[in-house]
């Protein structure tokens, strides 16, 4: 068993972030050397006491037994300032009955508001409750950080417009400081978005234009998060653009056309209608290999840049001008998605670094050039709004460039060559 708690795990768990420009260099990542567990004297010393940002904390995460994947996707969205902002106040609350979301208040607000900035703090009831709630996290495997994402945002989801539910049932709705007692809505009438829609939730449209009449329908279809193929040697730029390519709808797979009355050959395609204030990119790095009757990773390079635009919109499209900055980026270690190790890479008050469960890792040193950074195993990944982020999430392994000696958790670095611009 290794240090992480995974037998088969055959690459060393060592991380590497590149960034380069259209040309041929060398790159020095270097990261503080930290012994286990975050040491807070270090860390802050390497920030430094002027430069350390006002009312920010940077706290490891215990792993309760193969935990990582909970504790990498927590730390992406703790570094997302709009869903802190709404867990925090939703803790000032003082919801009383216990569910995943109080339990997530109160592990945000313990982080939040530590008189020490740096140090180590154990999620241990909220992965109580996260075990006591779902079965599928409820042992102490590997788990997959997209399905705890999803199954998180979505439970967040859920207990809030079930609060909102009660609140109208019991008459505590209030209408300018008065309390008004609500009838009974219809059961099919639409649940009313939450905040953490407002944060994630973009829109899809499938278009389908029939070949023989020209007709174009159309069908919307809401995400909370947005998952891409990979190929090899490819970039974020083109998982987008394969996402939206136009496929055509021929032989025993002939779309029938409502105008026509028949099956026709037709084109389809998605876009974004809606755009997300985060938008979270998921890389599907696991692909069911028929021949071995089992999952196998995609440990494809990825590149992707510090700030992207979404050009795969569709003609109706709101906020198309959109810039997204990148703000978390969730790793993954490893050869398969019950094995390995995951990690967080996060930007925070322009410092950029990684939370590896209980150690906190704050990049010294960082060149950056043309914006852009390169994954060789990029898996999710968080973007965020100029005015709000993205998100990349999951990300099999970066660049594994050297092995980590024990108790050393020191320097990184790489040869980028022959790069091709995005």
């Amino acid at each position: 068993m290794c240090e992480y708690g995974t037998p088969d795990v055959v690459e060393p768990i060592s991380c590497l972030i590149r960034m380069f420009k259209q040309c041929t260099f060398e790159l020095m990542f270097s990261l503080s050397g930290l012994p286990q567990g975050t040491n807070a004297s270090a860390l802050e010393k390497d920030i430094g006491p002027e430069q350390f940002p006002i009312n920010e904390h940077y706290f490891g995460l215990v792993n309760f037994g193969n935990t990582c994947y909970c504790n990498s996707v927590l730390q992406a969205l703790y570094f997302c300032r709009p869903f802190r902002e709404n867990v925090l106040a939703y803790k000032a609350q003082q919801k009383k009955k216990e569910n995943l979301l109080t339990c997530l208040a109160d592990l945000f607000h313990s982080i939040a508001t530590q008189k020490k900035k740096v140090g180590v703090i154990p999620p241990k009831k909220f992965i109580s409750r996260l075990r006591k709630e779902n079965d599928l996290f409820d042992n102490y495997m590997q788990q997959d950080a997209h399905e705890f994402l999803n199954y998180l945002l979505n439970t967040v989801a859920d207990i809030l417009q079930e609060e909102k539910k009660q609140e109208k049932q019991n008459g505590r709705l209030k209408n300018n400081g008065t309390a008004v007692t609500t009838e009974t809505e219809p059961e099919n009438k639409p649940t009313e978005p939450t905040w953490v829609h407002d944060i994630f939730q973009g829109t899809l449209t499938n278009e389908t234009r029939c070949l023989n009449c020209e007709t174009v329908s159309s069908k919307d279809e809401d995400f909370l998060d947005l998952s891409v193929d990979v190929e090899q040697n490819t970039s974020i730029t083109h998982c987008l653009r394969d996402f939206s390519n136009t496929e055509t709808l021929c032989s025993e797979y002939k779309y029938y056309c409502e105008a026509c009355c028949s099956k026709q050959e037709a084109q389809k395609r998605m876009r974004v209608k809606k755009l997300p204030m985060i938008l979270a990119l998921h890389l599907k790095r696991f692909k069911y290999m028929e021949q071995l009757h089992r999952y196998t990773k995609l440990s494809y390079r990825v590149v992707f840049p510090l700030e992207l635009r979404l050009f795969n919109t569709s003609g109706d499209a709101t906020n198309l001008d959109r810039m997204y900055d990148l703000v978390a980026v969730v790793v993954h270690c490893g050869s398969g998605p019950n094995r390995g190790h995951y990690i967080t890479i996060v930007k925070s008050h322009g410092f950029w670094l990684l939370f590896d469960d209980d150690i906190v890792e704050v990049c010294v040193t960082v060149i950056l050039f043309c914006n852009t950074v390169i994954f060789t195993w990029p898996a999710h990944l968080f973007y965020m709004s100029h005015t709000a982020c993205f998100i990349i999430l999951l990300c099999p392994s970066l660049v594994c460039s050297e092995n980590r000696c024990p108790g050393h958790r020191g320097v990184l670095w790489a040869d980028v060559r022959h790069l091709k611009e995005l």
